[in-house]
């Protein structure tokens, strides 16, 4: 990657389309649509500006070794990455979720050692593990839900929006982790030898978070 040239992450669906306005606002729009062009490294309207439209779970991986500048991350993906070699200046509050821990109602109750269905492993070791409880990981990909219905799991850890899902599939909330949004990540690196960009991009995602929250006050 050109050394004049400063690297932004994003992952494609949800994250991709809430930090488009923001980029917007800070003058940076992509000339090529990551659904439709076969390019890896999309071009924006400004030359020192590129794109790299990557999984969510690989954004910090990319950040954290230099092969991207800065990224938009998921608080989720960063927590179960362990943020190491990056810095998370600023919270984009965009793609706002909470990660719960879920399960039948009657789970809430249920005691000894819990089988507990995620994709979030190291979360959910950490959280058990300061609770002082032992629990049995099972890691899953997808269809979370599946997992207490069918007797894979007791409980699931996973995220949860308008927990509709939940609910029509007769599982409830047990446990809040956290909230979720979206936060800018920097590499240390990219900090010191491209602060001037740096900092410029952040004041101006900066000043765009803010208009957009005064916008959603009003």
């Amino acid at each position: 990657m050109p050394e004049q040239t400063l690297t932004i992450a994003l992952s494609k669906g949800r994250i991709y389309k809430d930090t488009l306005p923001l980029l917007a606002q800070a003058g940076i729009e992509p000339r090529d649509d990551p659904e439709t062009s076969r390019k890896l490294i999309l071009d924006t309207n400004r030359d020192d500006v590129k794109l790299v439209v990557i999984r969510a779970t690989d954004v910090p991986t990319y950040v954290q070794y230099g092969a991207a500048d800065v990224g938009v991350s998921g608080k989720d993906v960063l927590m179960e990455h362990g943020g190491e070699g990056l810095y998370e200046p600023l919270d984009l509050n965009i793609a706002r979720c909470r990660l719960m821990v879920a399960g039948r109602p009657e789970a809430a109750s249920l005691s000894g050692r819990l089988r507990v269905a995620t994709k979030f492993v190291n979360i959910t070791r950490r959280y058990y593990a300061e609770q002082g409880k032992q629990v049995e990981i099972i890691k899953l990909y997808g269809s979370m839900e599946l997992a207490p219905l069918v007797g894979l799991a007791d409980a699931i850890v996973d995220l949860v929006d308008t927990g509709n899902t939940l609910k029509a599939n007769g599982l409830v909330p047990l446990e809040h982790i956290a909230d979720i949004s979206s936060r800018l990540v920097v590499n240390k690196a990219a900090m010191k030898m491209k602060s001037a960009w740096v900092k410029r991009l952040l004041k101006d995602l900066e000043a765009a978070v803010q208009a957009q929250a005064a916008q959603c006050r009003q």
